[in-house]
């Protein structure tokens, strides 16, 4: 960046020096305390220096609220960009990403999130922290599966997974109330599935704490160690509504099919509590064939008006 940027445009608010050539933006980015939106697409940034030190300290921290970085070589997000905590978009689409750090929660603000075209592999939890995000693009990558907590993203609008590896979809999906848009084509799930049925049999302590939640027996923190007070809070129960039981650690690990929009159908991950609760004779190739598998499509359609798009192909 020139030198003297900061003293020939005290109040400049928008910055494009897209396609450039750039390797390194210099210390004259830290003097710009109006500057709101940051363009360096297309360039050579990544390499070491390529930001300038100081950033989270910088007036430009508070200020900043759109910072695109698509089209350049990082092999990582860099840490001084999640002190950026008033960042509303960020876009690092088509860099040399492995990975997404868990301290991306740290930027609050928000809203929208590009990481396509890079060669993540997984999702962080944390993922599921950012209370405002809005816009979710992870297409182009190497996803294989998404983890459950990303249902926690009450805001989200739109969710771009296409061109990943994905072969299931994690049933929480579901609860993303506010969804319109999710993007899947590309993806195993569309061509081929897997099914994992391998089941290990309870613990006595499982055995134990299943029957206090479905028989109801009460107890109080008084009456046993801690451990198991917690232990007894962490039960889940099992989706099949013909059941009625719960499971803590144990449990089948299962895909269904459930309809959306009433054109598409999609594998979902889901954990019953035995295997007595699944059809013997199912089979994740075939459309329908137990009692949790049409209930689990009708938990969907009661989603599914919300879904306004979903895109296989």
């Amino acid at each position: 960046l020139p030198a003297g940027l900061s003293q020939w445009f005290p109040a400049l608010e928008v910055l494009d020096v897209s396609g450039t050539g750039l390797a390194e933006m210099g210390t004259e980015l830290l003097s710009l305390p109006c500057l709101h939106t940051l363009l360096a697409k297309n360039n050579r940034l990544g390499g070491p220096g390529s930001l300038p030190k100081g950033l989270g300290q910088a007036p430009l921290a508070r200020s900043l609220r759109v910072l695109n970085l698509s089209g350049n070589r990082f092999a990582e997000v860099p840490p001084a960009l999640l002190q950026l905590r008033g960042l509303r978009s960020l876009s690092l689409g088509g860099n040399r990403l492995h990975g997404i750090p868990p301290d991306i929660q740290e930027l609050q603000s928000l809203e929208f999130l590009y990481l396509g075209g890079n060669f993540i592999t997984a999702i962080p939890p944390e993922l599921a922290k950012l209370p405002s995000l809005r816009y979710l693009v992870l297409c182009d990558n190497k996803i294989q599966s998404i983890p459950p907590q990303l249902a926690q993203l009450h805001s989200l609008r739109s969710l771009s997974l296409h061109n990943n590896l994905l072969t299931y979809l994690p049933r929480e999906i579901l609860n993303l109330v506010h969804l319109e848009e999710l993007s899947l084509r590309g993806n195993p799930l569309v061509v081929r599935f897997v099914r994992d049925l391998t089941y290990n049999p309870p613990s006595l302590q499982e055995l134990a704490g299943r029957t206090v939640k479905t028989r109801n027996i009460p107890y109080a923190p008084s009456d046993l160690p801690e451990s198991l007070v917690r232990y007894l809070s962490l039960a889940s129960n099992c989706p099949n509504p013909k059941c009625g039981g719960v499971y803590f650690d144990s449990c089948v690990r299962q895909i269904k099919f459930v309809d959306f929009c009433g054109k598409y159908r999609l594998p979902l991950m889901h954990y019953l509590c035995s295997p007595e609760c699944s059809s013997p004779f199912s089979s994740a190739s075939q459309s329908s064939t137990s009692q949790s598998e049409s209930d689990s499509e009708d938990e969907a359609s009661v989603a599914a008006h919300r879904m306004q798009k979903v895109l296989l192909g």
